[in-house]
């Protein structure tokens, strides 16, 4: 499987310098100087790419790839995708899961483990991450990624138990 880490948006200056938006947990990772990355159009794979230069500018990273010199280069790559194969993703830490593993994950109430809905996107706020359900009504649900809440994570079998405090579902 490949995994999105961002999406080339524009071209930058006349070297060669693209525009990217990042879609990865671990961006300093992703593009940083001799990164290599696969450059594709939806599942289609277009070249691997090497990171020669990398910086981060108002909100996205100017990255200059190796083989890229010219902006005319630039603008063909413009709107790809930049993705990593599944195999080369760092070992997480115990506890620790990448967003692609947790989001489609069922949602169970801990104590009768009554279906609750499935997580369908992550946002991240700093504090701690926030996970956004989709109940079996339709309706989305906030609900805080925290040791009082989530009581176990069963990324196998896709599942997530967690403890349904007052006032955590409305």
């Amino acid at each position: 499987m490949r995994l999105k880490v961002g999406k080339i948006v524009n071209t930058h200056a006349l070297k060669g310098e693209v525009k990217v938006i990042s879609s990865s947990d671990f961006a300093e990772e992703r593009f940083a100087t001799g990164s290599k990355l696969l450059l594709m159009n939806g599942n289609q794979l277009i070249k691997e790419v090497e990171i020669e230069t990398s910086r981060f500018h108002k909100g996205a990273f100017l990255i200059k790839f190796k083989d890229i010199h010219t902006i005319e280069e630039a603008e063909k790559i413009k709107n790809l995708q930049l993705k990593i194969d599944e195999q080369n993703l760092s070992e997480l830490e115990e506890g620790e899961f990448y967003f692609y593993e947790i989001i489609g994950c069922e949602v169970f109430d801990d104590e009768n483990s009554n279906k609750i809905g499935n997580i369908i996107d992550i946002l991240q706020t700093g504090a701690n991450d926030v996970w956004v359900i989709k109940d079996i009504n339709g309706k989305e649900q906030l609900i805080p990624y925290i040791n009082d809440v989530v009581k176990n994570i069963d990324i196998k079998n896709k599942k997530v138990y967690i403890e349904v405090i007052e006032g955590l579902l409305n």
